[in-house]
């Protein structure tokens, strides 16, 4: 083996970590209750789609709660949408983000949580908390009205 061959054999990818947030501070939306993150959520919502696919989104906040972004993470079909904990907490890591509110819409408009909705709170916030992360709500979205696990009592302790 030729000896540039043998050096390709030992180089690595360098990861470099960078955040830059475009919004100054005194200009993000503080998020203090449910209803705020909702008007934000369903501002940004494709209402095309919110009766349509379940897609599932989050609202990643500083530590005074301040709105840093909304990222979408997963679009589903009409019933499910598979939502990788891998995919929300690199992208909270990349906005330095300290807490996050989750969202999903309900197509039917039933704004009750399913079991599997109350499954993946659990784990995501089991998540979270290995990280230092924390999960702060969960909202299920429709065009007029949501459903607030926090304000239910349904956050996982």
């Amino acid at each position: 083996m030729s000896q540039l061959a043998i050096q390709s054999l030992f180089t690595v990818n360098e990861v470099e970590i960078s955040y830059r947030n475009k919004t100054p501070y005194q200009d993000r939306i503080q998020i203090t209750r449910s209803l705020t993150a909702y008007e934000i959520l369903h501002h940004a919502w494709d209402e095309n789609k919110l009766e349509l696919l379940e897609q599932f989104k989050i609202l990643l906040l500083d530590r005074k709660n301040n709105c840093l972004a909304i990222s979408d993470i997963a679009t589903g079909g009409m019933t499910a949408c598979i939502v990788d904990p891998k995919v929300i907490f690199v992208t909270a890591l990349q906005a330095n983000a300290a807490g996050i509110i989750l969202a999903h819409n309900h197509p039917s408009g039933n704004l009750q949580p399913s079991d599997q909705d109350l499954a993946l709170t659990r784990k995501l916030s089991e998540c979270g908390k290995l990280l230092d992360i924390a999960i702060l709500d969960h909202l299920i979205v429709t065009p007029r009205n949501y459903y607030s696990f926090a304000d239910e009592g349904c956050m996982p302790r």
